[in-house]
């Protein structure tokens, strides 16, 4: 009877080929099994907003005058006589004194002039700044400051800026309004796998957006649009659903 011979590279090899062919089924047995035993979940993005007005202004008029050095003293003067007769303006109007606030008189040197050679000049300048929740009368101030200009007043009289005081509080509500707004897109994405959408997982609120009627002017950190009375206010949310 002839002698058989046992290869034993061959049965190493085989050996080494069956234990990682078994390796191979636990780690594909363990991954199924985790994979069954997590959520599945669906992240969507909602948004909500809200028109809304104004409720605070801000309005800003500068009195300046141009000087030499040695006209310095009748500038302040009449920077200051200016200011007097803005803020006694203001008042007729019907704003009230608390409202109003002045800072105070400053000199800047003119460096253009310096560098051209030509005499030191300097521009004599304060500002004066009403505050105040009446928007409208601010509004309308604003739109008529020509009637200060023709009275010979020198004057620099700054774009009214308009606010909303309760924004802290808008942006709450409107953060749960684009919350419920991403939970029905997720629904309508869920619903075409046939899916459904089940309790949150997560949440993250998105940049306040203050902006203009119909305008599209969004910014990555959020935008604020001082120049109108009415606004839109939008809030986005990012959230992230259990899907059954």
């Amino acid at each position: 009877m002839p002698t058989r011979f046992i290869d034993r590279p061959s049965v190493a090899a085989a050996l080494v080929i069956g234990g990682f062919v078994l390796l191979t089924g636990i780690i594909f047995s363990w991954s199924f099994i985790a994979a069954r035993g997590s959520d599945d979940t669906i992240s969507v993005t909602g948004s909500a907003k809200v028109a809304v007005k104004a409720d605070q202004a801000k309005w800003t008029i500068e009195a300046y005058r141009p000087a030499l050095q040695s006209e310095l003293n009748s500038a302040y003067a009449q920077v200051a006589s200016d200011i007097v007769a803005v803020k006694s303006y203001l008042v007729s109007q019907g704003v009230p004194a608390e409202a109003i606030t002045t800072n105070t008189i400053t000199a800047d040197q003119d460096w253009s002039s310096s560098n051209n050679g030509g005499p030191t000049r300097y521009r004599v300048h304060q500002e004066i700044t009403v505050a105040s929740a009446d928007v409208e009368k601010v509004q309308a101030l604003a739109q008529n400051v020509t009637t200060l200009i023709a009275r010979g007043y020198s004057i620099s009289p700054r774009q009214p800026e308009f606010y909303v005081s309760n924004l802290p509080e808008l942006r709450v509500s409107l953060l749960g309004e684009a919350i419920a707004d991403a939970k029905v897109r997720a629904q309508e994405i869920a619903k075409s796998g046939g899916s459904s959408v089940g309790k949150i997982k997560s949440a993250s609120s998105g940049v306040v957006q203050v902006m203009a009627p119909n305008s599209t002017n969004v910014e990555d950190y959020g935008s604020y649009d001082t120049l109108t009375v009415d606004k839109e206010v939008s809030v986005t949310a990012r959230a992230t659903f259990i899907v059954r």
